[in-house]
């Protein structure tokens, strides 16, 4: 609220008893107010007067309130200084805020979309520690026993495979993973004892800890979506603050530093050229004739068409890729094959993107929609790909849709596999250090030589050429494709995320690297915003990816009968119903298994059906809330208006002799006049119209005096 002395001119009368009585409401209000002083929206000279109000000096306070006040402002204070200690101290602070000024908020999101994985990695990885290796480190699991003696059913007398053969390259076996096969990064080396002589349950533990990190992950990205589609919503046409705004109030005069100076001019560069863009495009779309949107819809269709063909293709070529590999084991030609699968995904997902990204900018859309929607279509192209993977890697494994003896007798090919937890984490794991190590390459074998040459050379070709431009849906497609691979492997190979939060963590000082010296800024910067909830959705989708396949081993699956901790189980969810009936008593049995009957499901439905029908109803309440408060700010900033042009009106002209200026503070009365009642206060009453007495054509209520000219415009709606 604005400090106002009441302007009025000499013997002008008093003002209204209506302006007077929502003066002492407001007072009245704000004495009885619990809200806290420092959130009001006054100056500092009102918050004392209204703390003074509220707090008078011959009121003594008790020791007990005194004390209470105390430790509230305490441990706010101590409140905010963590959290300036943790924003001075937090990861890559400064680079994003480099990166942010010189290139635009839609590069940093990216940069701080792959801190966000950092953390959820690390918040995995310490489940993981927690509730599997420590125990399992303290409880020392028994020796590997001799391998049991079973003989199998399989056709012509093909005797069961390890797996692959063996070579003796150290590097090769770190790189296709055989040289951790006895280590507890992957399945085959946890073992553990009967349960009824444990008194912490491995088995359990190991099956629970990977639902509870995706859960737990899943939370942590909903939050992060959810906290970020306000800003999303509020930021479309109907509510944007005007580009004036931004060009004097868009500079920090704090800075004094050179470095950071520059930073901020780049900064508001980049503001003011996404603020142009938009308002071309929006123009340009709105001068579009009947036949321009006609051709716009063909092209929309025709490109479409075209991306999702593509999409087929290179899901096809996947699968047959997988399933070569697979067949193909024995072959003399193992070493390519064994990172075939891998090598033709990241083939596919190199070319795909810059397909998409010629395509899409041939409908003319928006630099924030053209992101998201070649964001939309390389999502579909790499989760569809995983998806591939993972159902051809079922259909040779676990033998989906095909009928082999071994199978029917085991639940999957033990002719093959002896234990195919440990050969679909072996994939996993080559996937993912094939995917770090193609972007190294890439990084420094491609984009490094091309901006030397750039530079080195002058001409016409090498000005087509140029840098490379930092294309933000293919670097987001790889990240959130080595996150999901990450997920899917969490049963197979527990240690994964260390791998991966390893890869993250240079994938940044990389990636920096390359937008700094190897890549050209994109002639078309874009919003945050909306990047921001699409990383997220994009995330979601991909753990939703990696939930469903292993929802499907730990239910329905059997388990390896030669490795592991699941061994004589159907399935790993049977060591459930065997730890409920041996730790559990009775009573407690019957509740469980009565919250896992129908008597229960249905009831759950029908209440979380009206929990649903209540928060939908609260957002619909909500929605016509803020249309209202929207229409309210309309209001508020027209009666300012008019009071503006009213005190313009009585104000003489520059040079004139006469004055009537504002009267003295203290010929009022002694109450401070600091909360004008013409103002709209917050809980004042909305916009009031124009006094009858006090008009336009004579506000100061002074027959014959010359009015002087408003030297105020009064904005039009669309300016509002």
């Amino acid at each position: 609220m604005l400090r106002q002395w009441s302007v009025q001119a000499p013997g002008a009368p008093e003002p209204e008893p209506a302006g007077e009585e929502l003066w002492e409401q407001e007072m009245e209000r704000l004495c009885s107010s619990q809200e806290p002083v420092r959130v009001l929206p006054y100056a500092m000279v009102d918050k004392r007067f209204i703390r003074q109000l509220r707090e008078p000096e011959g009121v003594k306070t008790s020791c007990w309130q005194q004390w209470r006040h105390g430790q509230q402002t305490a441990g706010r204070r101590l409140g905010e200084a963590a959290r300036r200690l943790a924003r001075g101290c937090g990861l890559w602070e400064g680079a994003l805020y480099e990166i942010g000024g010189l290139f635009g908020t839609g590069i940093q999101s990216y940069f701080t979309f792959l801190r966000f994985l950092l953390l959820l990695n690390l918040l995995t990885l310490l489940l993981t520690t927690s509730f599997i290796l420590l125990p399992l480190t303290w409880l020392r699991p028994p020796d590997r026993g001799p391998a049991l003696n079973f003989t199998l059913q399989c056709p012509g007398g093909h005797q069961p495979q390890t797996g692959v053969p063996k070579f003796n390259n150290l590097l090769w076996n770190v790189l296709t993973g055989r040289a951790f096969n006895n280590t507890y990064l992957f399945y085959g080396a946890y073992r553990a004892g009967p349960e009824s002589s444990s008194i912490y349950s491995i088995r359990l533990a190991y099956f629970l800890s990977p639902l509870a990190c995706l859960l737990l992950c899943f939370c942590g990205i909903l939050r992060r979506m959810v906290k970020g589609l306000p800003q999303k919503m509020f930021l479309g046409q109907d509510y944007r603050s005007p580009l004036s705004a931004k060009v004097f109030s868009s500079w920090d005069f704090c800075i004094q530093g050179q470095e950071a100076a520059t930073i901020k001019k780049h900064e508001i560069s980049n503001e003011f050229k996404v603020e142009l863009e938009e308002g071309r495009h929006l123009l340009m779309v709105q001068h579009q004739t009947r036949a321009q949107r006609a051709c716009h819809l063909l092209t929309y269709l025709r490109v479409n068409t075209l991306i999702g063909i593509l999409v087929v293709g290179a899901i096809s070529a996947i699968f047959w890729a997988t399933k070569y590999s697979q067949d193909n084991k024995e072959e003399s030609l193992f070493l390519l094959l064994q990172y075939l699968p891998p090598g033709v995904i990241a083939l596919v997902n190199f070319l795909g993107p810059l397909l998409f990204v010629f395509l899409v900018q041939l409908e003319n859309y928006p630099p924030n929609t053209e992101v998201n929607l070649t964001l939309i279509w390389c999502v579909v192209l790499k989760l569809a790909s995983l998806g591939m993977f993972s159902f051809s890697l079922g259909q040779t494994v676990l033998c989906i849709g095909r009928n082999k003896t071994s199978c029917e007798s085991y639940g999957y090919n033990a002719c093959d596999y002896q234990c195919w937890e440990d050969s679909v984490g072996e994939e996993l794991y080559k996937l993912s250090i094939f995917n770090f190590l193609l972007m190294v390459a890439f990084t420094f074998l491609v984009s490094l030589p091309r901006r030397l040459l750039v530079e080195r050379f002058s001409g016409r070709f090498w000005a087509w050429l140029d840098r490379e431009e930092f294309l933000l849906p293919k670097n987001v497609l790889d990240i959130v494709e080595g996150q999901t691979v990450t997920w899917m492997g969490l049963f197979y190979c527990p240690l994964l995320p260390v791998l991966n939060s390893i890869f993250v963590f240079l994938t940044f000082y990389i990636k920096k690297y390359t937008l700094l010296r190897n890549s050209r800024p994109s002639p078309r910067p874009f919003r945050a915003s909306s990047s921001i909830f699409f990383f997220q959705l994009v995330l979601i989708l991909g753990l939703l990816l990696a939930a469903v396949p292993l929802g499907y081993v730990v239910s329905s699956i059997r388990s390896s009968w030669d490795c592991g901790l699941f061994t004589n189980y159907s399935a790993p969810w049977q060591v459930v119903p065997e730890l409920v009936a041996l730790r559990l008593p009775p009573p407690s049995q019957r509740i469980l298994h009565y919250l896992g009957s129908h008597a229960f499901s249905f009831p759950l439905l029908i209440l979380l059906s009206l929990v649903l029908t209540v928060c939908v109803s609260q957002s619909q309440a909500s929605a016509r809330a803020i249309r209202g408060l929207r229409k309210q700010l309309v209001w508020q900033v027209q009666e300012k208006w008019h009071l503006v042009d009213d005190l313009s009106r009585l104000l003489p002209e520059p040079g004139s002799g006469d004055s009537l200026g504002p009267e003295s503070p203290h010929s009022r009365g002694s109450r401070p006049r600091y909360f004008c009642p013409g103002f709209p206060c917050p809980g004042s009453p909305g916009p009031r119209a124009p006094r009858p007495e006090h008009s336009f054509e004579d506000p100061a209520g002074l027959r014959g005096v010359p009015v002087p000219a408003p030297r105020f415009r009064f904005p039009s709606g669309a300016e509002l």
